[in-house]
């Protein structure tokens, strides 16, 4: 395949206007009900929660002369904290959809680096690079999965692929524990040099200087304090961590793969030559991302909305707390328009559509660059 023009742009003709139309309907609903597209309790209530979920076992584990296997237990569900923080708090916070406040956006936003990350490659990789060419391949980096797994018929086929519906989901729980050792030095290391950055960004050595600083931290919180204040044997709070991190990374990555990694999701290239993207961004929104399981409450509620990608990828910045509502109007508006809906009832149909679609991009390509 040849190489791909470094610059993409979407058409911009859109004959029906079909997201003037939406973002009519979207606004009038907030206007109407007079209510704001940020948060607001229900979202600082979440929070508590997640926060709850995260902090609270972390405290018993230290301060609790229990069983060690109960210990495991708490450690699990610090991964649940982790991954609940992520989709609820910090997803939002960074989009500037939490609050209408800016420096509370930018707090929860910085959640991220108690849970292994950090701000500046999180948002170039998602907000810069996912949101706007979405499920595109050699743009959208959720895509890339280095060469042990393939997630376009674009992407290069390697024999061992034909195996990966199986092994993809022990690999899906190292998500979070490769961004805490690995993935954010090479990030900002590769990010910096394409020079991609987003409004307001730190200069490039203080981007250094923070992630330094914040790994040592995070270390020294999850760690060292383990070992070092409470007496913890190095093994077990080992143990703990690899339990707590894959945990999160395996639920992180079956939602967020879910939204796109699918066989209904469109993995479309741009014009060689110009660069051009087929659709207007909008539809291009339609045509790449997938719902499910849009009415289970408990999956709206702890995946903070992120089974709502339709309404997540057209609306980033309003929260997540209002994507069942609208997500009534933009399902009736495509239908008007005669526009995809890409949907699954349940999660369950979605896994199986996920795990279908990944032993079909492990198939040997019947020709090259399919």
């Amino acid at each position: 395949m040849k190489n791909q023009p470094t610059t993409l742009r979407f058409e911009r003709n859109d004959p029906k206007d079909f997201f003037k139309t939406l973002n009519k309907r979207v606004n009038d609903y907030f206007k109407s009900n007079n209510i704001a597209k940020t948060g607001g309790w229900r979202i600082y209530l979440k929070s508590l929660v997640m926060f709850s979920l995260l902090i609270v076992p972390y405290v018993l584990i230290m301060m609790l002369d229990i069983s060690d296997w109960y210990k495991l237990l708490l450690a699990v569900v610090l991964g649940l904290g982790m991954a609940g923080v992520g989709m609820n708090v910090m997803h939002d916070g960074n989009h500037g959809s939490f609050s209408k406040y800016p420096w509370i956006n930018k707090l929860m936003g910085s959640s991220i680096y108690i849970l292994a990350g950090n701000v500046f490659n999180w948002k170039v990789q998602h907000n810069v690079l996912h949101h706007t060419y979405t499920n595109i391949h050699g743009h959208d980096e959720d895509l890339e999965a280095g060469r042990i797994l393939r997630f376009s018929k674009h992407a290069q086929w390697f024999p061992y692929h034909r195996l990966q519906h199986y092994y993809s989901v022990i690999l899906y729980g190292l998500l979070t524990i490769n961004w805490a050792i690995f993935t954010d030095f090479f990030q900002m290391r590769r990010y910096q040099k394409r020079n991609l950055k987003y409004a307001n960004c730190a200069s490039p050595t203080r981007q250094w200087i923070g992630l330094v600083v914040s790994k040592i931290i995070y270390f020294s919180i999850w760690i060292v304090v383990p070992i070092g204040v409470f007496g913890i044997v190095w093994w077990k709070v080992l143990l703990g961590f690899f339990a707590m991190h894959y945990t999160a990374g395996l639920i992180l990555s079956l939602v967020f793969q879910l939204a796109h990694v699918m066989e209904d999701a469109a993995m479309p290239l741009p014009d060689p030559e110009t660069g051009t993207v087929k659709n207007t961004w909008a539809i291009h929104q339609l045509l790449t991302t997938v719902n499910f399981a849009r009415k289970n409450r408990l999956v709206n509620w702890f995946t903070g909305g992120l089974n709502h990608q339709i309404e997540h990828h057209i609306f980033p910045h309003i929260s997540h707390i209002h994507y069942t509502k609208i997500g009534e109007i933009v399902k009736k508006t495509t239908k008007e328009f005669n526009l995809p809906y890409n949907e699954y009832k349940s999660t369950r149909s979605a896994l199986l559509s996920h795990f279908k679609f990944l032993k079909k991009m492990g198939m040997q390509p019947v020709y090259a660059n399919s």
